[in-house]
């Protein structure tokens, strides 16, 4: 078992979610890593808050706690978080500030494909609710004027109108160098949003090493267990990269 601390996991949720959406991550990532849940504003407990819709925004509520890590760190984020979570590495890389060590992104194509969710951030409301309803995303019994409708919806769609406006981002030309951070892209294997061929196309976002894992389940397989137990050993591999080397004992030449 490694001596170094557990690495700090940076965890960003899909649309709509707050950091419920990763309870019990503690137990299921092991001794590894710990979850860093973060919240954007506009939801929970910072729901008085102006929701973030474009990348400055997002930006200036995230940046700055990132400026001057203790060590190595992670990021993951699903679905739309996968979109912050590339921002943010992105942002950090082009700043000339620590990157994280690993990039994991979960349920999201690449920001050159298609992205049905997002592409539907300006539809009407009934059409916009048949196709979360479709995708599972939905109260599937909402019915024009209820509490989903008034208080659910518009987190929803601009969340949505976030996610679309991150992808537009990306697709600028990278400042700074290369982005060489290594990315883990996790797909559902029955996720009809983000199917597996879909999500290997992350390779073509970093110079750096890619590995692609495909889990059970649709696209909302952040609230299974496979997920934290695959980011869990990650992290232990990045942490015992991370880890420096041990003093030797022989009383050998250095």
């Amino acid at each position: 078992m490694s001596d170094a601390p557990p690495l700090p996991l940076h965890c960003f949720a899909h649309a709509g979610a707050g950091i419920s959406a990763f309870h019990g991550w503690s137990a299921a990532l092991g001794d590894g890593a710990v979850p860093v849940p973060h919240l954007l504003p506009g939801r929970e407990r910072r729901r008085c808050e102006p929701r973030a819709t474009g990348r400055e925004a997002l930006l200036a509520d995230l940046l700055d706690g990132f400026r001057a890590p203790a060590g190595p760190y992670a990021l993951y984020g699903h679905s739309l978080g996968a979109l912050v979570a590339y921002t943010l590495a992105r942002a950090l890389h082009e700043a000339g500030l620590p990157t994280p060590a690993l990039l994991a992104v979960g349920a999201c194509p690449p920001p050159d494909a298609g992205s049905v969710l997002s592409d539907a951030c300006r539809e009407s409301p009934g059409t916009l609710r048949d196709l979360l309803d479709a995708v599972g995303a939905g109260p599937g019994d909402a019915v024009p004027g209820d509490l989903w409708q008034r208080m659910v919806l518009p987190v929803l769609r601009d969340d949505l109108t976030l996610a679309d406006a991150l992808r537009a981002a990306a697709r600028r030309p990278v400042t700074g160098g290369p982005f060489r951070v290594p990315v883990l892209a996790v797909s559902g294997a029955h996720d009809p949003l983000a199917p597996p061929a879909a999500v290997a196309g992350w390779q073509r976002w970093t110079a750096g090493r890619t590995v692609t894992r495909t889990l059970p389940g649709d696209h909302f397989f952040v609230r299974e267990q496979p997920l934290p137990h695959l980011l869990g050993r990650a992290c232990r591999v990045v942490r015992r990269l991370a880890a420096p080397p041990a003093l030797s004992t022989t009383g050998g030449r250095t």
